[in-house]
């Protein structure tokens, strides 16, 4: 049997985990990511372990995860968006400095990508989702 999950939802307050960031500007930043993907999740952020912003949730062989999330990190803002959407390269081609893993997105400063490819890659992120995984 397989362990269970150490990144679970929690009770904890994210705007009180995001006004305790430092420097300024990574707080500031992570409280414009969080505030994005809140807008197109249509839903609340919620604190899962110690460090992820996570909105929603579907069910893996693994557990219970965020369908989109993120993580403002010391090095980078990772962004958790599902791999394999629709334009997904196309899209990475517009978006800026920013660098990836499977299902991550690393963004060392907002400034650097355009935000409304940031955007439209987590709508397409979350349809996707939502198709695999009705609600």
């Amino acid at each position: 049997m397989a362990d269970a999950p150490k990144t679970l939802p929690t009770t904890a307050s994210v705007p009180d985990f995001l006004a305790a960031l430092e420097p300024a500007r990574r707080r500031e930043e992570a409280q414009a990511i969080c505030a994005l993907l809140e807008r197109i999740a249509g839903c609340p952020p919620v604190l899962w372990g110690t460090s992820i912003i996570g909105f929603g949730q579907y069910p893996s062989r693994t557990g219970t995860w965020p369908r989109l999330g993120f993580s403002p990190r010391k090095a980078n803002h990772v962004i958790y968006l599902m791999d394999g959407f629709t334009g997904q390269a196309d899209l990475l081609a517009k978006l800026g400095k920013a660098s990836t893993g499977v299902s991550c997105l690393y963004v060392k400063k907002l400034a650097d990508v355009d935000i409304d490819v940031l955007a439209e890659m987590a709508r397409r992120s979350w349809a996707m989702m939502a198709e695999r995984y009705p609600i």
